[in-house]
């Protein structure tokens, strides 16, 4: 475990290898995790020996990563949930490739662990803006004019859902019903006095309404650059991707599998988005990063959130 840590009553961040450090944590006191792994070697973050995208094969990422999810079942509360953001991986970029069942790979390991698989929301994206990002051939319009048989899609991004084996003792509660949506929809005018609605919840049609959108299995709507700062963690010699998750996912599953004041963590914190959201919402946030960038870049994330709880407010 390296040195840096930054602890504060609301929020917990530590660089350092993330199965040592939660090796030193005690058992049960997670609420909720909320992470993205490495995904099995399509982008290499760093050049630690201990970064699970230096992996020498898939098989080398999956024995590793295990060692994770071990430690998420230790420390996570009996009947809680922890929820993985992954895609299905590309296996090149010649037009004539195929796909690598990454999810798929994902959920069996987990439920070889202690895990159930509960649900899975898929994460709309943009063709064209996936294809600048990524130059993919097979996204490309002269490919799909030259041979259409060598094109693909825009992958959807993925929200694999888990519950840790065991009996819930506390339950997730709503007692007003939802509150906010985390969306680019907006909701119809004439639904915002029911807001923090009480008594009977089968009238509350702005909770409805959040709650129809919040089941479906295509969030359609999910603000792609609703992100934090983090093209400054950027280091050219050895990283080679950072899109941090978007904090409306974040707060989507904040609200649906934790209650206010209670923990969510994360063991690939990046530039801190799980545990800004967290915060964000009520809720305390542990992270841990192994890359001292993109950990340095977390810590003034974090010295933020005071500000956007506030601006929060002031907007609602």
């Amino acid at each position: 475990m390296k040195e840096n840590q930054t602890i504060t009553p609301k929020y917990a961040l530590y660089n350092g290898d993330c199965v040592e450090v939660m090796k030193q944590m005690p058992e049960g006191i997670i609420d909720l995790s909320l992470y993205s792994p490495p995904f099995a070697g399509l982008y290499q973050y760093s050049s630690d020996d201990q970064d699970l995208s230096n992996c020498i094969n898939r098989d080398e990422f999956y024995e590793h990563y295990e060692f994770v999810i071990k430690e998420l079942h230790r420390l996570t509360k009996p009947g809680r949930m922890s929820a993985v953001h992954c895609m299905d991986i590309p296996t090149g970029n010649s037009g004539n490739d195929a796909l690598v069942d990454f999810p798929g790979d994902v959920i069996r390991l987990h439920e070889k662990n202690g895990f159930r698989f509960t649900h899975r929301y898929f994460i709309w994206k943009e063709p064209l803006t996936v294809r600048n990002r990524t130059m993919m051939k097979s996204l490309a319009h002269r490919q799909c004019c030259e041979d259409s048989t060598r094109c693909s899609m825009a992958n959807a991004d993925q929200l694999l859902i888990f519950r840790r084996s065991g009996e819930n003792q506390k339950p997730v509660e709503h007692p007003t019903g939802l509150e906010r949506y985390a969306g680019e929809e907006q909701m119809p005018a004439e639904l915002l006095h029911l807001r923090n609605m009480e008594g009977d919840q089968k009238k509350n049609r702005f909770s409805h309404w959040i709650w129809r959108r919040y089941a479906d299995a295509f969030w359609d709507d999910i603000r792609i650059d609703n992100v934090l700062p983090h093209r400054e963690a950027k280091e050219n010699d050895d990283e080679r991707h950072c899109h941090p998750l978007q904090l409306d996912v974040i707060e989507r599953a904040c609200v649906l599998w934790s209650n206010p004041g209670e923990v969510v963590f994360t063991p690939f914190m990046g530039v801190g988005s799980e545990v800004f959201g967290a915060v964000l919402n009520g809720r305390k946030g542990m992270g841990v990063e192994l890359k001292q960038a993109y950990y340095e870049q977390a810590v003034k994330n974090l010295a933020e959130v005071k500000n956007h709880v506030e601006q929060e407010l002031i907007e609602v």
